[in-house]
């Protein structure tokens, strides 16, 4: 956590100006939750339909949701009236549980993903964030870059302040989060990741820079937890089935192939190993395209950055011709395939031949990076 210098002065002659104007200042009481995201951009998407956008806004200023005509108007009011009640104070919902496979945690919703799609759109919408980008046809969003406000010190002086400290105190970190939905045995299950950016000071101190940090296990679990609760499970019992998710103490062994090969094995079957690679391609943050489950295929796209190929910026020629920047994302497919007692994951061009070349071997390296125990 840092302080703006050009700030500093005046906050500290503001907060001299309150204190010798009031008497005292409350403490802050109770334990404050330890996640409290501020989008670094303002507004959301609309949830529905996912494939139409709106004007940025404020969401301070973001009327209800929910009903969208005068007959569902009317319809909402007439079942709020004939529910009883046990389903006005906390309703309970039935039909989402929690998973576990080493530290990879996920929700089995008894809904399917056409429903459960928009309501993950809002969930984030709530929490803080933006949605970066959408593909409801891959069942994947993204959200903006967000500060988690909680890590900033609470104390009288903040309290005083309210707002003026929150333009002056920053964090120095940022999260963004991926959340994947797929279509199994006609449920829905709920994946969630995070990337995570920390300002660290130059070598020399002269300057501060942003770097990417590790992903938190635990903080995709707290917000799997959060997803419950808004999907309408009561806030105990929420916590209570994150924490206590049934893990297996055996961590799958994960093997990369000879130098020569493209390739790496999971000591899982197909199913647990397919979870797994998808869990690495969302920490990674790889471009999904579309996944093909039947056929054990991420479609994805890849810039590779070690090719030594330049990249350049249009000018306004390029532009107007419609030529193309010097490098552009390639896609891949990785495949999961099933072998003996284990899964074998390699790389595929876009025409489903096998590849050993040099940016294949990067992606496998990255992909074991990933699925390595946190």
């Amino acid at each position: 956590m840092r302080m703006n210098k050009r700030c500093a002065g005046f906050a500290l002659g503001l907060g001299a100006l309150l204190l010798s104007g009031c008497s005292a200042v409350n403490q802050m009481i109770g334990n404050e939750e330890s996640v409290d995201y501020k989008s670094t951009v303002a507004g959301e998407p609309l949830s529905i339909p996912p494939d139409l956008t709106q004007a940025n806004r404020d969401a301070r200023f973001r009327a209800p949701e929910g009903t969208a005509t005068l007959s569902q108007y009317q319809q909402s009011q007439q079942a709020q009236k004939d529910a009883g009640p046990a389903d006005r104070v906390l309703p309970t919902a039935s039909g989402v549980s929690v998973m576990r496979d080493g530290d990879i945690r996920w929700l089995v919703v008894d809904k399917p993903a056409e429903t459960v799609y928009p309501q993950i759109i809002d969930f984030w919408g709530e929490q803080g964030f933006t949605i970066h980008s959408q593909d409801p046809r891959a069942g994947l969003m993204e959200t903006d870059w967000a500060e988690n406000r909680a890590k900033i010190p609470e104390g009288w002086i903040r309290t005083a302040l309210g707002s003026v400290i929150d333009q002056i105190f920053d964090s120095g970190e940022r999260e963004r989060f991926r959340t994947r939905v797929e279509r199994v045995n006609g449920k829905t299950e709920i994946y969630i990741s995070h990337q995570q950016m920390v300002e660290t000071p130059t070598p020399d101190g002269s300057a501060f820079k942003w770097v990417f940090g590790k992903e938190d296990p635990g903080l995709n679990a707290a917000m799997l937890a959060r997803l419950m609760v808004f999907l309408g499970t009561d806030v105990k019992s929420a916590q209570t089935a994150v924490a206590q998710a049934e893990k297996d103490t055996d961590a799958p062994q994960i093997t990369k192939m000879p130098e020569d090969q493209a390739a790496l094995t999971v000591g899982e079957p197909f199913d647990r190993a397919w979870r797994r690679v998808g869990v690495a391609i969302d920490s990674a943050g790889f471009a999904v395209e579309d996944r093909d489950r039947s056929a054990g295929d991420y479609f994805i796209r890849y810039l590779d950055s070690d090719t030594g190929v330049k990249i350049e910026e249009q000018n306004i020629i390029g532009r107007l011709f419609g030529s193309k920047n010097t490098a552009a994302a390639t896609p891949y497919r990785i495949h999961v395939a099933e072998q003996g007692s284990g899964s074998l994951v390699t790389v595929l061009d876009q025409n489903g031949q096998v590849q050993n070349s040099d940016t294949a071997k990067r992606i496998i390296s990255v992909l074991s990076t990933h699925m390595a125990p946190k």
